[in-house]
C-alpha cells in the first residue's frame, strides 16, 4: 500500500508554470417561441423545435465598458497635471497610466495622499495638459512662410501668423518672437533656407518653430517651379549663427 502511494506522482507545481487567463463570454438570450404551459400537477408538456430557437439579447464581450475614474500621480501629456481626478476609458487607464504607475484608482485616500502641496501650486510648470502637446507638434514641422518676389518686404511677426494659419495653428502676433537679425527681400539667395523663431503658448511653454522661406509672384511667368513635399529636403540656415539658441 505504501509502494503505490510513493509511485503516484504529485504534480502540484504543474500548473505554476503554465499562465491561464479567464475569459468572460456572457451572452443573454430569449426564447423566439414561448414554450406550452402544462397544469399543475400534470406532466409537462414535450417542447417542439421551434421552442429551442434563441434570439440574442446582450453580447457581454463587445458590450462597451464605462470609463475609471483615477487621481493622477504626476503630470501626464494629454491628461491632466498631479491630484487631477480624470474619467478615461478602460484600456488607456490600464496599459497608460496604472500599468506605468503614473495614476490610482479613485478613493478619498488616495485624493488626499496625490493632492498637491502649496509648494507645488506656486511652482507652475505646465499651464495646461495639452500644452506640452502643442509644443511637440509646432517643433515637428516645417513651416513654410511664403514671401513677395516682386515688391520689398521686412519680416514681421504677422507673416508667421498668417504661415501658421495656413497650417492650421492659431496664435496671436504677440506670442511670436522673430530672430533678432532682420531679414527682409525679396532675396534669391535666400529662397529655400531656414530660420527659427519662438512661440510662446499660455505665456509659459515656448517652442522652437523652424520655418523655410520661399519667394511667390503673382505674375505665372516669374513664379519658381513647385517643390513637392519641400519639408522632407535638407537646406541650409538663413542666418549665419554659431548656436541654434542666438537665432531665436
Amino acid at each position: 500500500m505504501l509502494k503505490n502511494i510513493y509511485v503516484t506522482p504529485l504534480n502540484l507545481l504543474k500548473s505554476a508554470t503554465s499562465l491561464q487567463q479567464q475569459v468572460r463570454t456572457t451572452f443573454v438570450l430569449k426564447r423566439k417561441y414561448d414554450p406550452p404551459l402544462h397544469k399543475t400537477n400534470e406532466k409537462p408538456r414535450q417542447m417542439r423545435a421551434k421552442n429551442f430557437i434563441y434570439e440574442l439579447v446582450e453580447d457581454t464581450l463587445v458590450k462597451k465598458r464605462p470609463n475609471i475614474e483615477v487621481v493622477l500621480k504626476t503630470f501626464v501629456e494629454g491628461v491632466g497635471d498631479k491630484g487631477d481626478v480624470v474619467s478615461m476609458k478602460p484600456n488607456f487607464v490600464y496599459n497608460k497610466l496604472l500599468l506605468p504607475g503614473l495614476a490610482a484608482y479613485n478613493t478619498p485616500e488616495n485624493v488626499a495622499k496625490y493632492a498637491k502641496t502649496e509648494a507645488e501650486k506656486s511652482a507652475v510648470k505646465h499651464s495646461s495638459a495639452y500644452a506640452q502637446r502643442t509644443v511637440n507638434m509646432l517643433e515637428s514641422i516645417v513651416l513654410a512662410v511664403v514671401m513677395n518676389k516682386d515688391e520689398p518686404w521686412v519680416l514681421e511677426p504677422w507673416h508667421i501668423k498668417a504661415s501658421l494659419r495656413k497650417t492650421g495653428f492659431h496664435c496671436r502676433e504677440e506670442c511670436i518672437t522673430l530672430p533678432k537679425e532682420r531679414i527682409e527681400g525679396p532675396d534669391m539667395k535666400k529662397e529655400n533656407k531656414d530660420f527659427y523663431c519662438t512661440v510662446t503658448i499660455n505665456k509659459l511653454e515656448q517652442a522652437r518653430l523652424k520655418c523655410r522661406l520661399h519667394h511667390w509672384s503673382t505674375d505665372p511667368s516669374e513664379r519658381l517651379p513647385y517643390v513637392l513635399e519641400h519639408w522632407k529636403l535638407q537646406s541650409e540656415p538663413l542666418l549665419d549663427v554659431g548656436s541654434p539658441e542666438k537665432n531665436t
